[in-house]
């Protein structure tokens, strides 16, 4: 009997030990997460490539097993595979995520931004701390264009609205439907082009077709070291259409330990906008393997 009752206090005082600390722990759902094995994914883009590499990495150099699924698609499809479980962990951009949960949120600061996720997101993820980086979806010139309509980078995504009728403007398919693409620029700038080319997310079908003028605008995103290389013109968004883009995890609850997020967090930490510019460029413009340059920026940052 004694026993027994030892048994039952021991179990008792467990499982208001176990209650007390998922209350205040965002990583939880409700389950024990052991951490010791994710799943991280990106986005059909290198940037998010590179970002979940050195997510992946991170985690690594704490102890926790880690798969990579890179390069699976838009957000259309990662948020439905990382709300069901086959990833855990995927680089996000606030402003872009806040946009796709609620196309009419407008916030003003970064905080903001994610508590308006966190107000909309589902109930199985949660957000880590967001970095200092941002990467934007842009309205981008070739420079031959810019010069045809006297635009220039202190020039505004309003003053393309005369010329927009004569332009073919390209990006990836899902920007023609989403209020951070053509339906944003038609309503917050007046802007109707002549016609839209689906290409990729800012990848090389995209920069390939404004050097060639097979589209004369394009959505290049802001730490595209093409931009500089190819002096294309990014026109100002005064009305912050693309809003934040605060490079941010998103995790699923109950896959990833607090160890784990605190590593996450540290890499947000010191992951500035020059930063990340300076890693894309070493993989887009130098043609480095993304993984190794992950590593080797996780290690000079002290996080490996």
């Amino acid at each position: 009997m004694a026993a027994i009752a030892l048994a039952a206090a021991t179990a008792l005082l467990a499982g208001c030990s176990s209650s007390d600390g998922k209350a205040d722990n965002p990583l939880s759902d409700g389950g024990q997460a052991s951490g010791d094995s994710v799943v991280v994914g990106s986005n059909n883009f290198p940037e998010s490539t590179l970002l979940a590499d050195i997510y992946g990495e991170a985690l690594k150099a704490k102890g926790i097993k880690v798969t990579y699924k890179p390069n699976i698609g838009s957000r259309e499809t990662t948020y439905g595979m990382i709300k069901n479980g086959t990833i855990s962990v995927l680089p996000e951009y606030n402003g872009a995520l806040l946009a796709y949960l609620d196309k009419k949120a407008a916030p003003k600061t970064a905080d903001a931004t994610t508590a308006a996720i966190e107000a909309k997101l589902d109930s199985g993820l949660t957000l880590l701390k967001p970095a200092a980086a941002q990467s934007k979806d842009s309205v981008t010139l070739s420079a031959d264009t810019a010069k045809k309509y006297g635009l220039t980078g202190d020039s505004s995504i309003a003053d393309l609205k005369d010329a927009a009728g004569d332009l073919v403007i390209g990006a990836s398919p899902e920007f023609q439907t989403r209020q951070q693409g053509l339906v944003g620029l038609k309503s917050v700038y007046g802007l109707e082009f002549k016609s839209f080319k689906a290409l990729d997310a800012g990848g090389p079908l995209t920069r390939t077709a404004l050097q060639k003028n097979a589209v004369q605008v394009a959505d290049i995103f802001t730490t595209d070291p093409v931009i500089s290389k190819e002096k294309f013109v990014v026109l100002k968004d005064p009305k912050n259409l693309f809003g934040f883009e605060n490079v941010q995890p998103l995790v699923r609850k109950g896959a990833l330990n607090q160890k784990g997020a605190d590593a996450l967090d540290a890499v947000s930490a010191k992951l500035d906008t020059a930063t990340l510019l300076d890693l894309d460029t070493q993989v887009q413009g130098q043609n480095k393997d993304p993984l190794d340059v992950a590593r080797a920026w996780l290690k000079s940052a002290g996080l490996a």
